[in-house]
This record gives C-alpha cells, sequence and structure tokens, in this order.
C-alpha cells in the first residue's frame, strides 16, 4: 500500500514541473489519445518514447513509477490470462483439446497490457509533476467555458483534486491500521481468497470511520476559512502561458502526427 504513487506530488525543479497545469492536462489528453489510436503492439513504441522523454526531463525517479504499477499487478495478469483464453486465431502454438494457443491471443494478452501499463505511468506523471493546488486552477480554468451552462467547474475540480490528495492519506491510513491489528494477533496472509477477504473487515471497518472523520475536519476546516464556493475567490499565483508551454504542446502534437504517419504507412 505504501507503494501507491496515485495522487502524490514529489517537488521539482524541471521544465516539465514549471510547465502550466493546463498545459499538462492537455499532454495527458493527447497521451491518451495516441495510446488509443495504437491497435499493434509495435506502434506502441511511439507512446512509449514520449513517456521516457517526459520522465527524463522531469527528473523523476523510475522508482515512482514502477511503484505505480505495482496495484495494478493482478489486474494485469489477469488481463493477459483472459485474453489468452478467450482470443482465437489461426496461427496454432499449442493445441490441448479443449484450448488452442494462438500467437494472436499471446499478441493481443501483450497489446493489452502494455497500453494499461502505459496509461497507468502517463497518469502517475500527471499528478508527479503537479501540485494539487496547482492541479485544481488547471481543471478550473479548462472547464471555465461550461459555466455559461451553469456549470460547477470549481467544485468539480476542488473535488476531484481533494479525491486524488486522499488516496495517499488513506493508504498510510491503511498500512498503519494493519500493522495495529497484525500487533493484535491478526492473520492476513494465510487461509483461502475467501479467509483472506474476510480478514479484512478489521481493517475496512475502521478505515471507513477514519476516512469519515477525516472527511468531517476537512469540512470544518474550510468552513472556519469561510471558504463558499469559487465566487469571488483570488489566487496567490496567476496561470500564465509561457514559450516552454507552447514547446511543449508543439513537441506532443509532434509525436502525434508522427504516430498517425507511422499508422497510415504500415497498418
Amino acid at each position: 500500500m505504501r507503494d501507491i504513487t496515485l495522487g502524490q506530488y514529489v517537488a521539482g525543479n524541471s521544465v516539465i514541473h514549471k510547465l502550466d497545469p493546463r498545459t499538462k492536462i492537455a499532454m495527458m489528453i493527447l497521451y491518451i489519445v495516441m495510446t488509443f489510436l495504437v491497435k499493434k503492439i509495435w506502434f506502441m513504441a511511439i507512446p512509449f518514447a514520449y513517456l521516457v522523454l517526459e520522465l527524463i526531463l522531469s527528473g523523476i525517479s523510475l522508482r515512482y513509477i514502477v511503484n505505480s504499477l505495482k496495484p495494478i499487478r493482478f489486474l494485469l495478469i489477469f488481463m493477459f490470462l483472459l485474453n489468452l483464453f478467450f482470443t482465437s486465431g489461426e496461427h496454432v502454438w499449442l493445441d490441448l483439446g479443449f484450448w488452442k494457443l494462438t500467437g494472436e491471443a499471446v499478441m493481443q494478452s501483450c497489446f493489452l497490457s502494455v497500453r494499461i501499463i502505459l496509461l497507468v505511468a502517463g497518469a502517475s506523471m500527471l499528478t508527479l509533476t503537479t501540485s494539487p493546488i496547482a492541479l485544481t486552477d488547471g481543471i478550473e480554468r479548462l472547464f471555465m467555458p461550461l459555466k455559461v451552462f451553469h456549470f460547477p467547474a470549481h467544485e468539480l475540480a476542488m473535488m476531484m483534486t481533494i479525491a486524488l490528495r486522499f488516496v495517499p492519506t488513506l493508504m498510510d491510513e491503511s498500512e498503519k491500521i494493519r500493522n495495529a491489528q497484525m500487533s493484535r494477533g491478526a492473520d492476513f496472509e494465510s487461509g483461502n481468497i475467501f479467509k483472506r477477504v474476510k480478514s479484512m473487515i478489521p481493517i475496512l471497518i475502521p478505515l471507513f470511520v477514519s476516512s469519515f472523520r477525516k472527511a468531517d475536519e476537512l469540512a470544518t476546516a474550510m468552513e472556519s476559512r469561510c471558504y463558499h464556493g469559487g465566487d469571488g475567490r483570488t489566487r496567490l499565483h496567476q496561470l500564465r502561458f509561457q514559450k516552454t508551454d507552447l514547446f511543449a504542446i508543439l513537441i506532443t502534437l509532434l509525436f502525434v502526427a508522427v504516430l498517425i504517419v507511422t499508422l497510415v504507412l504500415f497498418s
């Protein structure tokens, strides 16, 4: 649980850290578009190269990206095996009578696993290089045009950021509860899967109680500071686009263009 990096922010002074949060959100959207445009695993090299470039420029340790993938390792294994069993194909590698392992199934399993890994790693890069306050401001400014339709841009941005911010907090809390229960003799490792799920109840109940208590404390803190939404709210740091933001968007669009040309030429 300590390895979960979603919602964590690593302070830095890199080029990526200095970008406007709106730029980083736009880059994230274009990156997601790139990963979904790809239909074959070979072409995933282009989104992967973009991710590596962003990782180098940000100065973020590879350890954070690896840790962000640990919570989904069982999901990756499940999806990999699921596609092996339920994807048909012409090139049979292994025939057991009741099940055939095909080359197409292996390629599909690898392709989907790589796509999920790249998506999770890209999402982690956004939160690792953007502070919660900057992320809130960026999301709110992007949703600002929808205010003409009475869309609650500020409230939605605030809720999303608070949710991301409390992910590592709740993970730390659950780890403390787990250690406390183990010191009292609780066993979370032995037994079948049903027994292990049942053994999680002593963790989940205190965690829910703690979550509601933290939510109440947060609401009280916001009210004591006269928080009443985004109306009339001023900001210490105003968001402004710089030349580096333009270069970052152009480089991202260049990767998208290269990917599209590659797909057209070699698909």
